[in-house]
């Protein structure tokens, strides 16, 4: 059960702690005053969805602490023992914070978890009966969880092991329908491989190779560019284009030789120019060395050039890198070698997509017979339910669906069933889809009895409604209260309600009030002492023409009433457990 729940910076709260009880409990308060919030933040503690929303303007992360006693709940000490966290065996803490940045935290005893472990862990310790519910018992693809979740260990191992079957036989069926969808083209497909393969092995392009050649093809068009430069200077020294050079130099010395003979002051100017000469001769003899030592070969570069137009052309076909290229090969001959086989593969695929719909259908006939025994059982406690939520005269049914088209079903992981519940609520009226008839009224009380029917499997031993009271009213809004008093006779109860006939059947009475301070708005949850409870229930039973003396005697015989009925409950619960023991 869920001892106390400690509330901070979540919407109008900013911090308060409410400690409930054993039995039943409800929630009051006005329109708006802010008791979704005690839902929401239970919500969150059981896992629910985190929505910044929630945090309290101007605040920068909410959290929200519960604190449940778990002695007996055998499901609470598997989870613990699984995630290896250690707790006294009674007491367990769950702690929820979530930031504005989008940081959720979630720790159980102090160990961080991940929502969806705590998920698992919450389905042991609450049942929360949120608005929403109403309109999935509206809607028939959710009947037949509804109807699954009655049912026994027996019952729940089955549909475990449909869903196991479903898993197995949808993998191979995905696997099988891909190889036939691939055997349609078969042929042109190893056509196109083939070529692939003779294409990539005359290639045999190694991982490195590209950038190897892309290396060396910078290297020959430097040299190209140095021999170039060396030829052209070689050829402007040895004059071989006709203009200057060596040739001209070696004219102009013999020239001034001649002239020195003559005139003595020529004879250092020729002198100069001949040690120029052969300066230049032996810058020109040094050039054409360089010639010859530079390392170019046209033939290498084209050949270069073309194994890297290939290999970039192959790049592009396959849409790939060249170092990737060698695993291409791989990938391709690994098709090819698929496909040569796949008619064989094919067949042994088919043999064991049958054998696998085989074990499938057989389990999912089991299933199905196992729900239609649990639907006839169902059925009945349903209307003994409903009986006693004032809807004594109503027939309601589990239908079967019949497939009308002829073809086998494709495997669901539910099985092969389809079910709808149907309702008849007055007599003489035949039945029909729950869904399109039920109203809201009608629709609270199935979604109660339902719930009553699931407590006696969950395995929890707290639970919480939120406006289950929905669309009922007067001697309906009665009988509601009363089961809900039964229910808590032997677990904890929390609800949230507008009805002052519920409210006066509590244990304890929590009333949630709004008031302003310091210019903001403020949510309160206090729990009410006698008084409190009959000034509240008055307020609920006036509501717009105000608190009155009648209205606060009404309230105190509802509550002396409702204090009678819990004591006669109690009675018939512990009657019960001692038949329940006798038997046993």
């Amino acid at each position: 059960m869920l001892e106390s729940l400690t509330i901070r910076q979540v919407a109008l709260i900013d911090e308060v702690t409410i400690r409930f009880h054993r039995g039943m409990q409800v929630l009051t308060g006005e329109t708006g005053a802010g008791k979704s919030i005690v839902v929401d933040s239970v919500n969150l503690i059981l896992g629910g969805r985190a929505d910044r929303d929630l945090i309290r303007s101007g605040s920068d992360k909410a959290t929200v602490e519960a604190v449940f006693n778990t002695a007996g709940n055998s499901g609470v000490k598997a989870f613990m023992e699984q995630e290896n966290i250690e707790y006294d065996g009674e007491t367990v803490t769950v702690f929820r914070e979530i930031s504005a940045g989008g940081r959720n935290l979630c720790r159980v005893c102090g160990v961080l978890i991940p929502v969806s472990r705590l998920k698992d862990l919450a389905v042991h310790l609450m049942d929360l009966h949120g608005q929403s519910e109403h309109q999935f018992l509206a809607d028939p693809e959710r009947h037949m969880a509804f109807l699954d979740q009655t049912g026994d260990v027996k019952h729940t191992e089955l549909l475990e092991q449909v869903r196991k079957d479903y898993g197995q036989f949808i993998g191979n069926h995905r696997a099988y329908a891909k190889l036939v969808k691939q055997n349609e083209n078969r042929e042109s497909r190893m056509l196109s491989l083939e070529r692939d393969l003779e294409e990539l092995k005359k290639a045999a392009v190694r991982p490195g190779e590209a950038a190897e050649l892309a290396e060396r093809r910078k290297q020959l068009e430097k040299a190209e560019k140095e021999s170039e430069s060396y030829r052209s200077v070689s050829e402007l020294l040895s004059g071989t284009d006709g203009k200057g050079g060596l040739p001209d130099v070696k004219q102009a010395v013999s020239e001034l030789k001649a002239l020195a003979q003559r005139d003595e002051s020529v004879r250092e100017i020729s002198a100069r120019c001949e040690t120029l000469y052969y300066e230049l001769e032996d810058v020109a003899y040094r050039i054409s060395m360089k010639c010859s030592e530079t390392e170019y070969d046209p033939a290498e570069l084209e050949k270069t050039d073309s194994r890297l137009d290939r290999i970039h052309r192959l790049e592009r076909k396959f849409g790939t890198d060249a170092d990737s290229l060698s695993g291409m090969l791989e990938k391709t001959e690994s098709e090819y070698r698929l496909l040569a086989g796949l008619e064989s593969e094919i067949g042994r695929m088919s043999a064991e997509h049958k054998k696998l719909l085989a074990a499938y259908r057989n389990t999912a006939r089991q299933l199905t017979e196992s729900r239609k025994r649990l639907a006839s059982a169902f059925e009945e406690k349903m209307t003994g339910e409903l009986s006693q939520l004032g809807m004594e005269n109503t027939r309601f049914r589990v239908e079967f669906k019949q497939n009308d088209t002829g073809r086998p079903t494709m495997p669901t992981p539910d099985g092969d069933d389809r079910i709808e519940f149907l309702i008849s609520p007055n007599p003489g009226e035949p039945l029909k889809p729950l869904a399109r008839i039920a109203s809201g009224g009608e629709l609270s009380r199935l979604m109660l009895a339902v719930k009553t029917l699931e407590s006696s499997r969950s395995g929890t031993d707290a639970m919480v409604f939120d406006e289950i009271d929905t669309g009922i009213s007067g001697r309906m809004a009665q009988a509601v209260a009363e089961k809900m008093v039964a229910i808590s006779a032997d677990r904890q109860v929390i609800c949230v309600t507008h009805l002052p006939q519920i409210a006066a059947a509590a244990d304890y009475h929590y009333l949630v009030r709004k008031s302003v301070a310091d210019g903001r708005t403020h949510t309160s949850v206090g729990e009410l002492d006698l008084q409190g409870r009959t000034g509240e229930l008055s307020r609920m039973i006036s509501g717009a023409d105000g608190v009155t003396q009648e209205s606060d005697a009404y309230a105190a015989s509802m509550l002396q009433a409702a204090a009678e009925l819990r004591h006669k409950s109690f009675i018939a619960a512990g009657a019960d457990c001692l038949n329940k023991s006798e038997t046993n």
